[in-house]
């Protein structure tokens, strides 16, 4: 019996020990291109905007309605997913990492389980619950920015004051369904989470950099770019929307309070749409492709 019990340790073991190399090919394999992008991010003070929404969206009453009338379908369901994936999850994950994380896999799989609530719960209410309620806070907050003809370009705009009772009728919707790339590319980094501490950080670093790519659909959608244009735009501003994407990826982490975040990130996006069609930063259509695109033709 004890000499079974000690085989299975040591399986347990191998297969850990097996995880653990490969999570650090993968880091090792994209450590020199975060290095880079995590200087951009720092540079690009993207990281604000989160923050920024919050301040926004409290100093608003008016974006507050679609938020307050989803926040019971959302809490039922993230209290749901989260008590689940405790409940089932953390003591089999727990057992796994304390062979590789020590004293810190307490701290990792918290997190690690939080992440994965987090995911489920944003597929599960960005498909099916809040899509609309999203989408009408992005273009009230850009209606209260007087971005007012940029969000005709998606939707009718009534006459009025108050920004959400403005919206008409949606005439396009940027919201796509959960890509199963995403998901494939979640599994395969979760790996990461077998190294102690820098593995964990790292991982939440990818998923940021993945969520951040997300936040400007909309604002695509009404600049009416191409795939390509998207595609060209986000690689040349990887470092921003990584930044964005941390700070709002960490806030919609937090139990609960997740759901007021998933709002106020939706804010501090429509807010830094704003800020890059008004103010003339380093993001603006001087290096937009439409304007490059512009360029071609006219030569």
């Amino acid at each position: 019996m004890a000499d079974s019990t000690r085989d299975k340790k040591s399986t347990a073991a191998r297969v850990a020990g097996s995880v653990n190399e490969k999570a650090q090919e993968i880091f090792k394999e994209d450590f020199g291109k975060a290095k880079g992008v995590a200087y951009e991010a720092l540079k690009s003070r993207a990281y604000l905007y989160p923050i920024k929404g919050i301040f926004y969206f409290l100093s608003h009453r008016a974006l507050w309605k679609p938020f307050t009338s989803k926040i019971g379908q959302y809490l039922s369901v993230s209290a749901t997913v989260i008590g689940g994936m405790f409940a089932i999850t953390y003591l089999p994950q727990l057992a796994v990492l304390v062979f590789t994380s020590g004293p810190f896999a307490v701290v990792s799989t918290v997190f690690l389980v939080l992440n994965e609530s987090s995911t489920i719960v944003n597929i599960i209410s960005r498909n099916w619950i809040l899509q609309q309620a999203i989408l009408d806070t992005f273009d009230g907050t850009l209606i209260s920015r007087n971005a007012i003809s940029m969000v005709r370009e998606g939707r009718e705009v009534k006459s009025g004051s108050d920004p959400i009772s403005r919206l008409g009728k949606t005439l396009k919707n940027p919201f796509s369904k959960f890509s199963p790339t995403a998901l494939i590319r979640y599994v395969m980094y979760l790996p990461l989470n077998f190294i102690p501490v820098v593995g964990t950080a790292m991982f939440l670093f990818l998923q940021a950099r993945t969520r951040g790519t997300t936040v400007h659909g909309r604002y695509f959608q009404l600049k009416k770019w191409t795939t390509s244009q998207k595609q060209e735009w986000l690689q040349k501003h990887t470092g921003a929307y990584t930044a964005f994407g941390v700070v709002a990826t960490l806030l919609e982490m937090i139990p609960v309070a997740n759901i007021f975040f998933t709002y106020t990130n939706t804010v501090g996006a429509a807010l830094w749409a704003a800020d890059i069609e008004e103010l003339n930063t380093n993001m603006t259509d001087e290096t937009a492709p439409t304007l490059r695109e512009t360029a071609k033709k006219a030569q």
